[in-house]
């Protein structure tokens, strides 16, 4: 994932549902909704209300709102707090102020990505004691939550998982933030990108940040059931559209918005996989993975993540080959027919020496190659976006 973009969950469209999966407080209403339903990270998650390009274009184009709850919930506090999970990321946290937010990947010790994730910078108290709130994968709960908790002083930093107890919205689209702040007893217009915090909706403590997974505006919820069962109801009343996990991926796939499990993984890097950006190795000290890094990047990697577009309705898919001069060199990580462009894009790893704009490539696909050629990221970028 990348900026707004909340980290992100295996490609839903390749699960089937389960009798022994999780369910959200929302499920009931996905029930009467007429949800379909999917086994995604653990849980039964709705993929569709109705249609998912319906769903997608109401998020470009007016506001939608997704049922997000499946996903992990972290809170953090104690003393030196930001310094210990510094060492844990390789992007600077002392920077963050209050309110602030910095989407960051868990390294390894080989620099490859644990995880993806947001941290939201809450603050400090009387006792200088700091709080974040860090929101994870749905499938990368547990993995996660042990590995933090590995390298934290567990004698001044209290650790509490919220994923089972608190109900999370995305609310999104241009006309998202009108709907929600209706609802919201703060003002909502000063918060920028990435910004958050915490108001009352309904009476009842909520937290709010300007981050999401679909390229568009919009805000995060974290709120406790009964209240996120209100908010979706009445969210519901004035016309935000519920939207499934279907399109959550078509809408983060035109952002190229990377997917935890697919697009990156513990075996691939930020380098290879173009979150460079996220590297600050000259304002931070040591952390996990450092070496490994700082000597990719004196080298040069030797694949990257690029953006790949064919033509008609030939759609490459996950795990579909990528070829030059008839030669296997690379493969499909994400791929769909985008609703917004009219055609098909995907995302794959390619040799650098293959990774250059107007590159043209081809796709396997059903046992034939297509023509593919390497283009700019994002392919979609909306308009009038908020920003840091």
């Amino acid at each position: 994932m990348t900026p707004s973009a909340v980290p992100h969950e295996e490609n839903p469209q390749n699960l089937t549902a389960s009798q022994s999966l999780a369910r959200t407080p929302l499920y009931q209403i996905g029930i009467e909704l007429k949800a379909k339903f999917t086994s995604f990270g653990g849980w039964e998650m709705p993929i569709q209300y109705g249609s998912i390009t319906q769903e997608h274009h109401a998020v470009r184009n007016t506001a939608g709102m997704f049922d997000i709850s499946h996903m992990g919930k972290f809170t953090l506090q104690g003393k030196n707090l930001i310094s210990q999970l510094e060492y844990l990321v390789p992007s600077d946290l002392s920077r963050l102020q209050p309110g602030q937010a910095q989407y960051t990947v868990l390294l390894n010790p080989q620099g490859g990505i644990i995880d993806d994730i947001i941290i939201y910078y809450q603050g400090t108290d009387s006792t200088d004691s700091q709080k974040v709130v860090i929101i994870v994968n749905a499938a990368t709960i547990d993995k996660d939550k042990i590995w933090i908790l590995a390298h934290l002083d567990p004698d001044v930093v209290h650790f509490q998982d919220l994923s089972r107890d608190k109900i999370l919205i995305a609310v999104q689209g241009p006309t998202a933030t009108n709907h929600l702040q209706s609802l919201v007893t703060a003002d909502l217009t000063p918060i920028k990108a990435f910004g958050h915090l915490e108001t009352t909706i309904f009476g009842k403590h909520a937290f709010l940040a300007r981050t999401g997974y679909t390229g568009e505006d919009g805000f995060e919820v974290m709120v406790d059931s009964t209240v996120g069962i209100d908010l979706w109801q009445s969210l519901y009343n004035v016309g935000v559209v519920p939207c499934g996990l279907g399109c959550r991926d078509t809408l983060r796939l035109e952002a190229a918005m990377a997917l935890y499990g697919q697009d990156i993984d513990d075996t691939t890097t930020p380098l290879e996989a173009g979150l460079g950006w996220l590297l600050h190795l000259d304002t931070k000290g040591d952390f996990m993975g450092r070496e490994v890094l700082i000597q990719q990047k004196a080298q040069g990697v030797q694949r990257k993540l690029v953006g790949l577009q064919t033509q008609g309705r030939n759609i490459p898919r996950h795990g579909y080959s990528v070829l030059s001069s008839n030669q296997v060199v690379g493969e499909v990580t994400s791929g769909t027919l985008s609703p917004t462009l009219g055609y098909p894009i995907a995302l794959a790893y390619v040799p650098i020496q293959l990774a250059t704009l107007k590159q043209q490539l081809e796709v396997e696909i059903r046992g034939k190659s297509y023509p593919a050629t390497v283009v700019k990221r994002p392919f979609y970028r909306a308009k009038n976006r908020v920003t840091n």
